[in-house]
């Protein structure tokens, strides 16, 4: 799921590494790369339709809020398989074959589109949010897996590395909002000769924005009618072969890690599929630094859905047309993928902290001018420019919350990345949950209450790195603050 950018890092053994273990690495530089974009390319092929999927729903399946509860529910199958299916599923058939199996459950999801039914919709959402958890589990471990062979092979920080092939990666994912929503825009543009397009009225006009609620209709707003069963069919054709072919490139070109392929008798007869794993993300919780970070990592889910489900419906469907949603989509993801790489080179030099601000500054400000303005419907370029500039801080909240999880809590990552996991995917379900029921203007605050909040806790959670780092400078020896600094506290390179 696009907006479920989480990462996992599934320990293969529980014994501690020691220098006389080797572990089976890929050969060479130019193999690594192949694989990081063949893994790239799936992804972007795979979300290319699953993205546009998604931020239509609540445009185009609005009767009765079903396309955003679906959500909601695929979400809630999202956590649960997080906590019970992702270990063992990777422990026993490793990552690549993990990816093949969640990619078959999403092409269900995507498939179901051409009978749009609750009956229908219910059980492919719980099939896609099975899937997807293991799918960003397995894909998080194969990237981090890549960027630790790549680092000893360079003589380059593990940091460093997992920043450059996440901000790769992410250039690639976050780019198939480009390629689907064109799609998306041209199937759902009007073409028929006898179809024209009446502007709204004045009074029309002031039902959309920030007066827009979505168990109102605006009574004769022709924007916000269905479009065509045909159209309908035509998507979900073309999103459901896309799918397809996600498929058929990871079956034959991704290769399987070697660490799993030198693995013999079923990588579950080790305690790695014991239930203590289960449980491993609730034990995080004892660490205060996890539980101040709880609110901003909601805070990354709730907002893109917030972008992806209301700003869209309340801003582009209900003032322009549902064939605009895929343009500022578009706008959007462009705007992130350039963003999710420039930012994942320039926080080697600058730190996390200025990109955390920068990404919580644009949040406030759109959303100030969002409830302080009224719609202009002759300039539809002015939501376009609203629509790239909010990609650009969710690119930093999804790269850089994900990187500061990495950091602080290298010792525990397992269950640090599968609270991470947990957390949004609540900003996501508390999102669509709500969307159908709730005016826009309530949206937008309850976003506001909890990002100051989440704030408070980031901020925190950084002062208590900084006296740590600090501590392990001072009182370390000269080769122990070294690695300190370099590999847990890579924020600080202003460090005296």
């Amino acid at each position: 799921m696009k907006d479920k950018n989480q990462i996992s890092v599934v320990k293969l053994s529980d014994e501690p590494a020691t220098e006389a273990d080797e572990t089976p690495e890929f050969e060479s530089i130019s193999q690594i790369w192949r694989n990081a974009i063949v893994l790239s390319v799936v992804f972007l092929v795979l979300f290319t339709a699953f993205g546009p999927v998604q931020d239509l729903q609540s445009s185009l399946f609005k009767e009765g809020g079903m396309g955003t509860t679906v959500l909601a529910i695929l979400y809630g199958a999202f956590v649960i398989s997080g906590f019970l299916v992702v270990t063992p599923l990777i422990n026993s058939i490793g990552s690549k074959w993990t990816l093949v199996i969640s990619i078959v459950c999403y092409i269900t999801y995507v498939a179901a589109h051409f009978h749009a039914t609750w009956g229908v919709f219910i059980p492919a959402a719980v099939m896609a949010g099975m899937g997807a958890a293991p799918l960003w589990a397995a894909k998080g471990h194969y990237l981090n897996t890549l960027a630790h062979d790549y680092a000893k092979k360079k003589g380059v920080s593990n940091d460093a590395a997992v920043n450059l092939f996440f901000g790769v990666f992410y250039l690639f994912m976050t780019s198939s909002s480009v390629w689907g929503n064109i799609i998306s825009s041209q199937v759902l543009t009007p073409s028929d000769a006898n179809y024209s397009i009446a502007p709204l009225s004045a009074e029309e006009l002031k039902l959309c924005g920030k007066a827009f609620c979505p168990q109102n209709t605006a009574g004769n707003n022709t924007n916000l009618l269905r479009p065509p069963e045909s159209k309908l069919y035509m998507l979900a054709g073309i999103y459901t072969g896309c799918t397809c072919i996600a498929l058929i490139i990871v079956s034959t070109l991704l290769q399987k890690l070697p660490v799993e392929m030198h693995k013999s008798g079923g990588l579950c007869a080790k305690a790695n599929c014991k239930p203590k794993l289960l449980i491993a993300a609730f034990l995080q919780l004892k660490d205060k630094r996890q539980l101040l970070l709880i609110p901003i990592t909601i805070h990354t889910g709730l907002q893109h859905a917030f972008f992806g489900s209301d700003y869209t419906q309340a801003f582009i469907t209900c003032s322009f047309g549902n064939w605009w949603v895929g343009y500022a989509i578009i706008c959007y993801g462009t705007a992130g993928a350039i963003c999710s790489l420039l930012f994942g080179k320039l926080v080697q030099f600058v730190g996390r902290i200025p990109f955390f601000t920068l990404a919580a500054a644009v949040n406030v400000t759109l959303i100030t001018i969002y409830l302080s303005t009224d719609i202009t419907p002759d300039n539809i370029y002015r939501y376009l420019i609203y629509a790239a500039i909010w990609g650009m801080g969710d690119s930093t909240w999804r790269t850089q919350t994900l990187s500061l999880y990495g950091v602080i809590f290298r010792d525990n990552s397992e269950a640090a990345f599968s609270n991470s996991m947990l957390w949004k995917s609540m900003g996501y379900i508390t999102a669509f949950a709500y969307q159908s029921r709730l005016c826009f203007s309530i949206k937008a605050y309850i976003l506001l209450a909890n990002l100051g909040l989440g704030m408070i806790g980031y901020f925190t959670v950084e002062y208590i790195e900084y006296r740590k780092c600090r501590a392990a400078y001072k009182f370390g020896t000269a080769k122990e603050r070294k690695k300190d600094v370099q590999l847990s506290f890579m924020a600080y390179v202003d460090l005296p």
